[in-house]
């Protein structure tokens, strides 16, 4: 059976106090030629009234003064309309705010028009990774490793991103190294032949998908989601790393001591077998031993074995 965890407990986290909604606006082309006509109306409005101060038209010196005036108040509503233009490029959204209230989010991209008295905050909304630098952590058994990972993440609330932490780049890098850090603790780097055992060497695809499940609970709050994470360096510490080679090593020579055990014995089995069948030979049981032996250091030794000529007999 496995003793290592199936989950992690999650950590708590408020509820969100803004969710990304969309925020009210207008095509910004035809906003923008409109805004454009009303300003050099206004223009032409006070280039008559100035003419008419100088009497060099014959409309009056209150009809300049109106034309004046009326120009100033439309060119400001002009300059003020054209205030509320605002680009959205590509892989990027608007976060629109008004008298300090979160009012909705701009992602259609190209030239838009909102609210002129309107804040607005520009947020990346594509696809970005994070690799964490290697870190020395002890793993489950408390034998030192260094393990680094790289998380690819996407901000899908901007709303909660702006609003919900102080800086969400800032924050997802810190989760992830949390997450890396308490996947490095949780399971051994190697299981040591402990059935059932999850280990990072091992199971890295069972791992992987912890850690990218664990990554995107902790950055769920900064409206953050997790597309994939992966293992990036993973290795013993410089101080122990000679002491597992060694493990590793003899493991590697007492599995293949094993198989050639098993090959020889399977060997021996058929020999006699066939010896029987064919009844080559007739052999009772201290012959059979002798022969068995024999078979046995040719076939498991590790050096070319060296024939005896038996002069006398099996007993003498």
């Amino acid at each position: 059976m496995s003793t290592t965890p199936a989950s992690f407990e999650h950590p708590l986290l408020p509820p969100p106090h803004v969710r990304e909604k969309p925020a009210f606006g207008a095509a910004g082309i035809p906003i923008a030629v409109a805004a454009l006509a009303l300003a050099l109306a206004a223009l032409g409005l006070v280039g008559v009234g100035i003419a008419g101060l100088a009497d060099e038209l014959s409309i009056g010196h209150g009809l300049a003064v109106t034309a004046i005036v009326f120009g100033g108040l439309v060119f400001l509503a002009a300059a003020i309309t054209m205030g509320g233009l605002t680009m959205v490029s590509p892989g990027e959204a608007q976060v629109v705010q008004f008298l300090g209230r979160y009012v909705g989010t701009v992602r259609l991209d190209g030239l838009r028009w909102v609210n002129p008295f309107t804040t607005r905050r520009k947020v990346s909304t594509r696809i970005r990774n994070h690799e964490t630098a290697v870190m020395k952590v002890n793993d489950a058994d408390g034998n030192p490793i260094e393990i680094a990972a790289v998380v690819v993440w996407q901000v899908q609330d901007t709303a909660r991103a702006v609003f919900e932490v102080d800086d969400f780049i800032a924050f997802v890098a810190i989760q992830t190294e949390t997450a890396v850090r308490h996947i490095a603790t949780t399971y051994p780097y190697d299981a040591h032949d402990a059935e059932g055992t999850l280990s990072l060497r091992d199971n890295a695809d069972e791992i992987t998908q912890r850690l990218s499940a664990e990554i995107a609970a902790r950055v769920e709050a900064a409206g953050v989601g997790v597309i994939e994470s992966r293992i990036t360096h993973l290795a013993y510490a410089p101080e122990i790393a000679g002491a597992m080679l060694r493990r590793q090593q003899a493991g590697a020579v007492v599995a293949a001591r094993q198989r050639i055990v098993d090959g020889a014995v399977g060997m021996v089995e058929a020999a006699l077998d066939r010896l029987a069948e064919h009844e080559v030979v007739e052999l009772d049981e201290e012959r059979k031993a002798a022969m068995v032996s024999n078979l046995l250091v040719v076939l498991c030794s590790d050096r070319e074995a060296q024939p005896v000529v038996n002069t006398g007999s099996l007993y003498h």
